[in-house]
């Protein structure tokens, strides 16, 4: 596939950005570019909204897995591309239109030249959200195709087009979202007396959470605990009788999570004596750490020797990517893909240098090769 077409299918992806478990026209464009390939090697199954697609080896001993993720985020784009999003309020901000070309890319080659291995392409939905890895892994297509190694990139802003980056063990933390939902009760702002006030409470209880990584982990250890989104009241003279607090909690292990969670609950238990108020808690979703295989990550390292791709390593980051629970399974690894953008990850202005895909199909080609 030459760079133009692969140029057409990303910006065609980039158009479509749809939701975790809602990506109905992302899809659609997929099993329309794999069907349009007319290879006899390739098998593809649908999942909900993913797609499991293998390429038959000429000689099968083993069953190589590559993931790529295919839902967009709820940002409005505000990059000013021809090619911008035609879904208001969403876009793909985290690159997996990139993601999802690599693995084409991919798929294309290594189905006109099939190595002796099958491959397994898995273009998961949801990873943003609820999570798609667990349910995937559930599935009978998995179940039946399942993969004896697994790898799948990540693309890094800031890191130039050319350079890739990863590391043995631990690259992803442990995450977990976090919603708080505090009931009391409502009144006239000059009767407070009579009332039970939820902003005053969920904003000490947001200050209280912060002792949980002062005073409750072990200073060697690492644990974020951030609240991004607090929601209350109506008017200005008016107490306000719920409160919505919403965040997310990040740990290097696994165990630092469970900690974190126990005293989270014991604070609540504190305060609904405290403040006589109600404290509603939901996790959402939940990632598991992305742990690298050290074989797997020297052989990669190993296949990019072979090619004109700079290799990196890379420190562990308190991002999440529920990537994790097939690592948790199947030995693996992930790898960041220099896209050289002044803006980060989940940015509204978000525009990854498009040289970056042949970069990644042929590390992710040399990587099946030496698998």
């Amino acid at each position: 596939m030459d760079q133009q077409r692969l140029q057409e299918i990303r910006r065609s992806l980039h158009q479509i950005p749809e939701i975790g478990f809602k990506e109905v026209k992302t899809q659609a464009f997929l099993l329309e570019v794999i069907q349009n390939f007319h290879r006899s090697n390739i098998e593809i199954v649908k999942w909900r909204t993913g797609l499991f697609v293998l390429v038959k080896g000429t000689n099968p001993t083993k069953t190589i897995g590559y993931r790529a993720d295919i839902d967009g985020l709820p940002i409005k784009e505000e990059t000013g591309l021809s090619f911008h999003s035609r879904h208001d309020q969403y876009m793909h901000a985290c690159g997996h239109d990139i993601h999802m070309t690599v693995a084409l890319g991919m798929l294309d080659e290594i189905s006109a030249y099939p190595i002796e291995d099958n491959v397994l392409f898995l273009f998961q939905p949801a990873e943003e959200g609820p999570g798609g890895a667990e349910p995937m892994m559930a599935s009978e297509p998995f179940k039946q195709w399942r993969p004896d190694v697994i790898f799948a990139l990540h693309i890094a802003p800031e890191l130039p087009v050319g350079t890739v980056s990863s590391r043995t063990g631990i690259l992803f933390a442990n995450t977990s979202e976090l919603f708080l939902d505090f009931h009391g009760k409502g009144g006239h702002a000059a009767y407070p007396h009579l009332t039970k006030d939820m902003i005053v409470t969920a904003s000490y209880f947001v200050t209280q959470l912060q002792q949980i990584i002062a005073r409750k982990i072990d200073p060697l250890d690492s644990g974020v605990i951030t609240i991004g989104k607090m929601t209350a009241g109506t008017v200005q003279n008016i107490i306000a009788e719920t409160a919505r607090l919403e965040g997310t909690i990040r740990t290097l292990k696994p165990e630092t999570m469970k900690d974190i969670k126990a005293d989270l609950e014991q604070i609540i238990k504190g305060f609904e004596l405290m403040h006589n108020c109600d404290i509603m808690l939901d996790y959402g979703a939940t990632y598991y750490q992305v742990y690298n295989d050290h074989q797997t990550v020297e052989l990669f390292k190993a296949a990019l020797a072979q090619q004109d791709i700079r290799y990196v390593e890379a420190n562990a980051a308190m991002t999440g990517e529920d990537f994790g629970y097939f690592l948790q399974d199947v030995p693996g690894f992930m790898y960041w893909l220099g896209v050289n953008s002044p803006y980060g990850l989940h940015h509204s202005k978000l525009n990854p240098d498009e040289n970056a895909i042949e970069v990644g199909i042929r590390a992710g080609i040399a990587t099946l090769k030496s698998l």
